[in-house]
């Protein structure tokens, strides 16, 4: 499990945001020039010393979230929301995640994207335990 995958979860989970974007254009990885859709990429890693008695490492990892929209007023509603499906997460389990914690961590400048498409990205810091 990673903080990439956890963050998809919780924005495929909240329903006002998979109202305005399809669930199959919320992933890690790479979106097409000019889909529209949530790009969630990793930034940054860092995994602490296993805890002995449970077999767990705690990681804290970076995770950047940037949405690709069609005009402003798309962009802006969507950042809002990618804020609210991730905002006050604590002590949650997806998957094989356990002890999720979910910080905002800064939201980025407006860009212009590939095709005339409206970006901006939202940054959190997710820390969760995992198998060793």
């Amino acid at each position: 499990m990673s903080g990439v995958e956890i963050i998809c979860t919780l924005l495929r989970r909240h329903a006002p945001l998979v109202a305005i974007v399809p669930a199959a254009n919320i992933k890690g990885g790479s979106l097409i020039d000019g889909q529209l859709g949530i790009l969630v990429r990793s930034v940054s890693l860092i995994d602490f010393q296993t805890l002995a008695a449970e077999s767990l490492t705690h990681s804290t990892e970076r995770v950047s979230a940037t949405i690709r929209a069609s005009n402003y007023r798309e962009q802006r509603l969507a950042i809002r929301l990618i804020r609210a499906a991730c905002k006050g997460v604590t002590n949650a389990a997806i998957g094989e995640a356990t002890g999720i914690a979910v910080l905002t961590a800064g939201t980025g400048p407006d860009a212009n994207g590939p095709g005339d498409t409206f970006e901006q990205a939202q940054d959190f810091k997710v820390s969760f335990n995992s198998a060793s």
